[in-house]
């Protein structure tokens, strides 16, 4: 690795840090706002396409594995074991680390809920879904996010491969 790549992770890997501490304290600041403003089961009309309401959900996506927390909290160790290992083999890939701040500061803020609430605290909720949380939109937003830079880098690496069949020079 040469010097200028040695930089460049270090500098990504600083930024996923501090990426994933904005969301974190932004994620543990609005639901600790939110708990004490609004009343649990209660809702207020923000917009016509969303309410603020304070509810728990002990499972995952959705209330998946609702009252398993052994099975939720495997899934998150295996998640972020994942990001982790994928992050250090591609920090320097162009918004990877953007990526792997979001999706970290988010399942973190939602760890953090379940240890110290012992579920998950949601008040965000559109017609017809289920309420969900600033944690829930940078899982989303990152896992976007994650697919995109994931799609971009392998584009560049096969017209890179392209480019140097390409330019081979040819017997014969």
């Amino acid at each position: 690795m040469s010097r200028d790549e040695a930089r460049a992770g270090a500098l990504a890997v600083r930024r996923v840090l501090a990426v994933a501490v904005l969301v974190l304290v932004l994620d543990q600041l609005t639901k600790r706002l939110v708990v004490q403003a609004i009343d649990r089961g209660t809702r207020h009309e923000v917009l016509p396409i969303l309410d603020l309401t304070y509810v728990r959900n002990d499972g995952v996506a959705f209330s998946s594995f609702s009252n398993q927390p052994w099975i939720v909290g495997l899934l998150v160790v295996g998640a972020l074991a994942a990001l982790t290992v994928w992050f250090v083999r591609n920090r320097t890939v162009r918004l990877a680390w953007l990526a792997a701040g979001m999706l970290a500061g988010g399942a973190i803020g939602n760890v953090l809920d379940r240890i110290v609430e012992g579920a998950v605290i949601d008040f965000l909720k559109p017609p017809n879904w289920p309420a969900f949380n600033l944690a829930d939109m940078a899982i989303v937003g990152g896992m976007i996010l994650l697919v995109v830079v994931v799609e971009l880098e392998n584009r560049r690496k096969t017209k890179a491969q392209q480019g140097r069949r390409e330019t081979r020079p040819q017997r014969g």
